[in-house]
């Protein structure tokens, strides 16, 4: 009678009991949430980044270059902001482009980079002659309304024409072009914005402040979602950059 009340074994494929299969479970669980997180970060990187290139490119292919523009070697998206040939945008020059821009009768140079420049890069527009008024604006981001006011008060009291640049000339440099347009009332926001679409594909928080601002005053700098929304898809070209 004792035999038959005996507890049986437990059978060979049935699962471990207690604790033993929890750990197997929670890594499965947190592998899962890791890569639904990686999957989401793509399809945002994909939609924004790609959708930007896109717009960018469609934008380019028809939208003519400013009369004026031209090549000048040294400097790469060398084109006029405006009509009054007082303001001109390109990417940082290198020491031959300094040099072409001296020549061509430039006195100011604008430079908006907020990265480590070593002491040679920072004198190479001073030993060609020009005077040199540093904005920086971290990549990919915006300008403050008091670096706005400052470039339009260079191009004001300057005596020759002015070249504001960043490192490839498109994002910060177009975003501060855009600004100059809309506040000395030459473009409307929409198409400041499309102006630097053009050139090239800036943030998506460039987009946002170049498409509110206006004439009377600056924009202020976009709210903290679209701040981080524009941060998240720009991440992995700033990461490219820096390699």
């Amino acid at each position: 009678m004792s035999a038959a009340l005996a507890p049986s074994p437990p059978h060979p494929l049935a699962p471990p009991s207690g604790r033993s299969g929890r750990p197997g479970t929670l890594r499965r669980r947190v592998v899962r949430v890791l890569l639904g997180v990686l999957l989401g970060y793509v399809a945002l990187w994909a939609t924004g980044a790609l959708g930007i290139l896109a717009v960018s490119y469609w934008v380019r292919e028809g939208t003519p270059a400013p009369e004026g523009t031209r090549v000048v070697q040294g400097i790469h998206n060398f084109q006029p902001v405006g009509k009054a040939g007082k303001l001109w945008r390109g990417a940082a020059p290198s020491p031959t482009g300094y040099q072409a821009l001296a020549d061509l009768g430039f006195t100011t140079v604008v430079d908006l980079r907020a990265e480590d420049l070593t002491a040679a890069q920072l004198a190479l527009p001073r030993d060609a002659g020009l005077d040199v008024v540093r904005l920086p604006i971290r990549d990919g981001q915006t300008p403050t309304a008091d670096q706005v006011r400052r470039l339009l008060d260079t191009v004001s009291h300057a005596s020759g024409p002015v070249f504001v640049h960043c490192g490839a000339g498109v994002g910060r440099t177009g975003t501060m072009a855009a600004a100059y347009l809309v506040q000395t009332g030459q473009q409307s926001p929409s198409a400041a914005v499309r102006r630097n679409l053009a050139v090239g594909p800036p943030s998506i928080e460039q987009i946002y402040y170049g498409l509110n601002l206006n004439q009377e005053q600056t924009a202020e700098q976009p709210p903290l979602p679209v701040v981080t929304v524009s941060r998240l898809v720009d991440a992995p070209r700033r990461v490219w950059s820096y390699l």
